[in-house]
C-alpha cells in the first residue's frame, strides 16, 4: 500500500484526500516510480474543479503529471529504463489514466525522461512543464528568432519565467506583463527587458514605445478571455498570438473581426504537442538540458510543501501570489 491524493467530487482544494491505495506492478509499457517531488500545475486545479480541457471520467479521481523520482520496476517492453535510475515525468498522459500525487505511481514509459545528475528531485519536478511549454510554443510552433520580441502574459508563472529565459537564450527579448508592480523587480531579475503592470499602466503605449511602434512578434498568453482583443492589437504584422491557457475563466472572443482582419495568426497550444510526439520531445529534451547546463535555464521554485499539506499547497497555487513553481516533496 502507498499514500496517494484522490478526490471524490469536484471542488476546491479541500476535496483532496490523502488515502491508502494499492499501486501494483507495472503493465506493458509502464514504469513504477518512487515519487520524491511533485511539480504543481494549473491543469490540476482546472481538472479538480471541472474546468479542464477534458472532464473527470470517474471518481475517485487522481491528480498530477509532473514529478521526479526513481524507477522501482518496469513492465514488459520497456527497454530505456531500469530500476534505480533517477527520472522525471512529463505531462504526456491524461489524469484520467494516471496520477502522480503519491508516494509511488505508475506512469507510461513514454512520459519519462532520464534526470541528469545535476538536477535534484525538486529541480527535476519543476523544470519540464514550463520549459517544454515555452520551447514547444515559441520555438517548435512559432519559430521565434533572434531579435524578435515576445509579450509574456502571466509572466511570474513558471512557464512565463521559462519563456523569458528562453527568449534571452536565443537573443530575443521578453516584455513581461503582471497585474501590479509587486513582482516587477523579480521579473527584471529573471531577465525581462521590460515589465508592465497591467492594472496600473497603459499596456499598449508601453509596448508600442518598447518596440518602436512595431508591436511584438509573439504574444504568449496564459490568460485569454476578453483581454485577448487588446493583446492581439499589439502583435506585429504577420506575428502570432499563442494562447496556451485560460486563467481568466471567461469566454474568449475571436478578435480578428474587430481588429479589421489583420495578418494575425492566433494559435492555441498545449505542451502535449511536444510531450506526446517522440521526435519533438527528443529535440526539446536536448535543448532544455543544454540550457540547464549552461545556466541559461534554471529551476525557479517559489515554495515547497510536504505531501501531507497538499491542500495548503493548492491554496497557495490558487492565490496567484507565487513567483515560479510550487513543489510538493514526499518525505521518507
Amino acid at each position: 500500500m502507498t499514500k496517494a491524493v484522490l478526490f471524490h467530487e469536484l471542488g476546491g482544494p479541500e476535496v483532496m484526500r490523502l488515502q491508502e491505495v494499492t499501486v501494483g506492478e507495472p503493465g506493458p509499457g509502464e514504469v513504477r516510480i518512487r515519487v520524491d517531488a511533485i511539480g504543481l500545475n494549473r491543469a490540476e486545479v482546472l481538472f479538480r474543479t471541472g474546468h479542464y480541457i477534458e472532464a473527470v471520467r470517474q471518481f475517485p479521481a487522481r491528480l498530477g503529471t509532473e514529478a521526479a523520482g526513481v524507477v522501482e520496476a518496469v513492465g514488459d517492453g520497456v527497454t530505456d529504463f531500469r530500476p534505480g535510475q533517477p527520472v522525471s515525468t512529463v505531462p504526456g498522459f491524461s489524469q484520467n489514466d494516471y496520477g502522480i500525487y503519491a508516494e509511488q505511481a505508475l506512469v507510461p514509459a513514454g512520459a519519462l525522461l532520464h534526470r541528469p545528475e545535476e538536477l535534484d528531485p525538486v529541480a527535476g519536478a519543476s523544470v519540464w512543464m514550463p520549459y517544454l511549454t515555452a520551447y514547444g510554443a515559441l520555438m517548435e510552433t512559432g519559430g521565434m528568432r533572434p531579435g524578435d520580441t515576445v509579450l509574456v502574459n502571466a509572466a511570474s508563472s513558471s512557464t512565463g519565467l521559462a519563456a523569458i529565459h528562453l527568449a534571452n537564450r536565443i537573443g530575443a527579448r521578453a516584455i513581461a506583463l503582471t497585474r501590479t508592480e509587486a513582482k516587477k523587480e523579480a521579473l527584471l531579475k529573471e531577465g525581462a527587458a521590460e515589465v508592465i503592470a497591467t492594472e496600473q499602466e497603459d499596456v499598449a503605449a508601453r509596448v508600442r514605445a518598447a518596440t518602436d511602434g512595431r508591436g511584438a512578434e509573439f504574444v504568449f498568453d496564459a490568460v485569454a478571455g476578453p483581454g485577448i482583443t487588446e493583446l492581439a492589437r499589439l502583435v506585429a504584422p504577420e506575428g502570432t498570438h499563442i494562447v496556451y491557457g485560460a486563467l481568466s475563466g471567461e469566454p474568449t472572443p475571436y478578435p480578428g473581426i474587430e481588429l479589421g482582419l489583420p495578418a494575425l495568426a492566433i494559435r492555441s497550444y498545449t505542451m502535449h504537442e511536444v510531450s506526446r510526439h517522440p521526435e519533438r520531445l527528443r529535440r526539446a529534451e536536448a535543448f532544455i538540458i543544454a540550457g540547464l547546463r549552461s545556466g541559461a535555464f534554471r529551476s525557479v521554485v517559489d515554495r515547497t510543501f510536504e505531501l501531507d499539506h497538499i491542500v495548503d499547497a493548492h491554496r497557495h497555487l490558487e492565490s496567484n501570489a507565487q513567483i515560479g513553481k510550487i513543489v510538493v516533496t514526499v518525505p521518507r
